[in-house]
């Protein structure tokens, strides 16, 4: 009886496994490797003790043969982990748009541009395209999208007052089913918009609130990039805190100890009977 019990767990354990590699899963092993590739910019490397990559995108189920948007990659540091992990997949760089006539966005757009152009190779998957919820641009096709990824992004949107229309168009381009991610620094419940906007840190609440009146459905939070450490209230705001250190050489030594600000790792859902 005990063998006959033994020989059905084993074939219910097969069938499973068959299934999950039929459905796909997040690679977390493949993600590690890239993370200890010498190939890494050493100062990115050095964050990941805040940013939790790893656990982050496998949060996100973000798969290896997926159509993924990166929102804003910035210099590239999500970049430099989700290219070579896209291995048979494709990756959108929705950066800056090329005309946006801002210096800050010139220059960024420019390193980032000149990184792919370094490294043909490690970036083959990465179609650099242009995002600006002010110009109501997203240069994604609609509907193609298994993923959108934003990390720590959309308090600038707050500050441009264009923080509905952004969440608007990650709906657009997703494909039912497909899901948003997000990492934001995380205010104290109950700050208000003015704060946030200050500040750089928002509610958890007026994120969900945003995607939801989008369309999107949270599906999971997570405590990935939480931070207890930090109050959240700093002179500079967010900006006190490591990367950035706007305080320079004043209380930089509080601020290291405190590390990257307190996040929030949210995943939404873009509901299956949604129209592309």
């Amino acid at each position: 009886m005990a063998h006959s019990i033994r020989f059905v767990v084993f074939f219910i354990s097969l069938f499973v496994a068959i299934i999950c590699a039929a459905e796909g899963t997040t690679s977390s092993g493949a993600i590690q490797d890239i993370l200890q590739s010498p190939d890494r910019t050493p100062a990115f490397a050095s964050r990941d003790i805040y940013r939790h990559p790893s656990q982050t995108l496998v949060f996100f189920d973000v798969q290896a043969d997926m159509t993924v948007v990166e929102i804003w990659p910035g210099t590239g540091w999500y970049t430099e982990i989700l290219a070579p992990y896209l291995s048979s997949g494709q990756l959108y760089a929705a950066h800056f748009p090329a005309d946006s006539g801002v210096k800050y966005f010139a220059d960024s757009r420019m390193f980032f541009e000149e990184k792919l152009k370094a490294y043909p190779d490690v970036y083959a998957s990465v179609v650099l395209g242009e995002f600006s919820p002010k110009m109501n641009v997203l240069t994604v096709p609609d509907g193609s999208a298994d993923r959108v990824l934003t990390f720590r992004n959309v308090h600038n949107w707050l500050r441009s007052k264009n923080e509905a229309e952004a969440f608007s168009l990650f709906y657009r381009v997703l494909k039912p089913g497909g899901i948003l991610g997000v990492v934001e620094h995380r205010a104290k419940p109950g700050t208000d918009w003015e704060t946030m906007k200050k500040s750089g840190y928002m509610t958890e609440a007026y994120v969900i609130e945003l995607a939801e009146q989008a369309g999107f459905v949270l599906e999971a939070r997570s405590e990935i990039n939480a931070n207890p450490k930090d109050s959240t209230s700093h002179p500079k705001g967010v900006w006190a805190l490591p990367p950035t250190l706007r305080l320079k050489d004043k209380e930089r030594d509080k601020y290291l100890a405190i590390g990257e600000s307190d996040r929030m790792t949210l995943r939404f859902s873009k509901p299956l009977s949604a129209n592309k």
